[in-house]
């Protein structure tokens, strides 16, 4: 039987001979009518699978096959809500999200009944305690950026992260920026420009300028002095960043497609309708690391004297240390630097630069403290540091390796709902966070989200003050690397500042370069005046060629 009847069809044969049954008892009732219309329909579904060409599945297993498609559709979801622990990283834990929501909410954020993590696995880490606590009055922590401009900026150590109009809804961006404008933070456009939603309610903004200079350009790629300096000098942009790369996909541009770009995003952009929206994967307006430094003095001065910086997802070593270089050669240094690690979310970006391109963020922060340190610039350059911050303890471990203050994107967007269903590519996002569809957005409640995130924001900030205090400290300032302590093995510990190799102040500003791996392999050979690969590595890359 097998040879004329695989048993793949009789799943369609079975509906077929109930089909016909029931149609020839239509008299008999209406429970039997019912059966011969579902059992018609998928008759309908098990003759276009065997008539599609599309997929050999579909023409092989017809109707059966979409039990697969089914749960193929549902694994996420049930992995999320009933398979994954609740420690289980992917990319965000149940405890992770849990914890963001109680604090939005105000609701109490405390746990029962001890730790469920394993303190004796490797990379376990904790944070050292004092035997005499610190008190602590206020938790409005925060920085000065800038301090040299006209228009310095006095920061909050936590804020919101890059996330463009564009990405996330309307009413998303009107709840982020009405948070921030109630905690005193800041919110960080994205390079999509700065629209008006992010003006509506009067947050203060960083405003991200990529390599396509949105909201400042001629064209998507071509920068306009004129452009940006009518929206620079506005009171609510209080900082300028350029965004050389971001940790999510460090080296790639993006295009959105003609038909996305609305009449509102090509007015928010500066772009054309009807064209394809693109943002280039390397800037037009410099092109060596004195290049770039020289843009941010330009930006500083259009902007009337506000703090001017980039920020970076770290690739070839080389070229982060010519940048150094080129604040030594030109005298221009940057504001501040935000360090973007490779484990930043976005909402679409393909899997091998998600997964396996750029640094992530601790190793990336190190170096790029340690440069400075080693220039015996560290005091006069902040940095922000971003990627997968959303604890007090996460913001407390990125401060302590040399970070000021702390970015965060997804923790912001849980506050606003998200339930990490990662639909951020289709448009269909189920809470209104990440979609342009009017019919989604509109249902989220814009003053009760900016509420949430506002609380976010505090009760994160309460809870570093409450570590500061056990810890004996009286800021995060004083964060260092001996404070965190990480498992290596069942049995050794080591602190952060033994694991790791932390230079001292002007160390490289002697004949010496340091016993460091990265800076012995590459410190020597970077330029001031350009990105390319050092003549060494180029020789090496020709003979392998031949």
């Amino acid at each position: 039987m097998e040879q004329w009847l695989p048993s793949r069809y009789l799943a369609f044969i079975a509906c077929v001979l109930v089909c016909a049954l029931a149609f020839a008892g239509w008299e008999l009732g209406l429970g039997v009518r019912l059966v011969a219309l579902a059992s018609a329909v998928l008759v309908v579904i098990g003759l276009a699978d065997l008539a599609q060409k599309r997929s050999t599945l579909r023409r092989n297993y017809p109707l059966i096959c979409h039990v697969r498609f089914f749960f193929e559709y549902v694994r996420p979801m049930l992995r999320q809500y009933v398979v994954e622990s609740d420690n289980e990283e992917v990319p965000f834990s149940h405890v992770q999200r849990a914890v963001v929501k109680q604090r939005a909410k105000n609701i109490l954020d405390v746990r029962p009944f001890g730790s469920e993590l394993d303190m004796y696995a490797e990379r376990y880490e904790w944070l050292n305690h004092s035997i005499r606590p610190s008190r602590i009055d206020d938790h409005d922590f925060r920085i000065d950026v800038g301090t040299q401009c006209a228009a310095p900026y006095s920061a909050s150590v936590f804020n919101i992260s890059a996330m463009s109009f564009g990405a996330i809804s309307p009413n998303a961006i009107r709840a982020l920026n009405e948070g921030a404008r109630r905690g005193r933070f800041y919110h960080d456009t994205g390079e999509g420009s700065l629209s008006a939603y992010h003006r509506e309610n009067g947050g203060d903004i960083v405003w991200e300028l990529g390599s396509g200079y949105f909201g400042a350009c001629e064209r998507a790629g071509v920068f306009s002095e004129a452009r940006f300096a009518e929206k620079a000098v506005l009171d609510q942009v209080r900082m300028i960043e350029i965004k050389l790369s971001q940790g999510a996909k460090p080296g790639h541009g993006g295009v959105l497609p003609a038909p996305k770009v609305s009449a509102e995003i090509a007015a928010t952009r500066g772009v054309a309708m009807g064209e394809d929206c693109i943002s280039p994967a390397r800037h037009s307006a410099f092109d060596t690391p004195e290049g770039l430094l020289h843009f941010v003095a330009r930006l500083r001065e259009l902007s009337g004297g506000k703090p001017t910086g980039f920020k970076l997802a770290i690739g070839h070593p080389w070229e982060w240390f010519g940048i150094a270089k080129a604040m030594t050669t030109t005298g221009i240094l940057p504001d501040f630097i935000v360090v973007d690690g490779g484990e930043g979310g976005t909402g679409a970006a393909p899997l091998e630069f998600t997964d396996h391109v750029g640094a992530p963020l601790r190793e990336a922060l190190m170096l790029v403290h340690n440069t400075l340190v080693g220039l015996d610039l560290r005091e006069r350059i902040r940095i922000g540091a971003s990627g997968k911050v959303i604890t007090a303890l996460d913001l407390a471990r990125t401060l302590a390796i040399g970070a000021d203050w702390c970015n965060a994107a997804r923790g912001f967007m849980f506050a606003l709902g998200c339930i990490q269903s990662q639909s951020c590519h289709t448009d269909r996002c189920p809470t209104g966070v990440a979609t342009q569809d009017p019919r989604r957005w509109n249902k989220l409640d814009v003053p009760d989200k900016a509420a949430r995130v506002a609380s976010f924001h505090d009760n994160t900030l309460r809870a570093l003050k409450e570590l500061l205090q056990a810890a004996g400290l009286e800021h995060p300032s004083e964060l260092g690397p001996e404070h965190v302590i990480r498992r290596i093995s069942s049995n050794q510990v080591r602190s952060l500042a033994s694991l790791y190799r932390f230079l001292e102040p002007g160390e490289l500003l002697g004949g010496d370069v340091p016993e460091h791996a990265v800076f012995q392999r590459f410190w020597r050979v970077a330029r001031p005046d350009t990105f390319a690969a050092p003549e060494e590595l180029s020789a090496r890359r020709r003979s392998k060629s031949r």
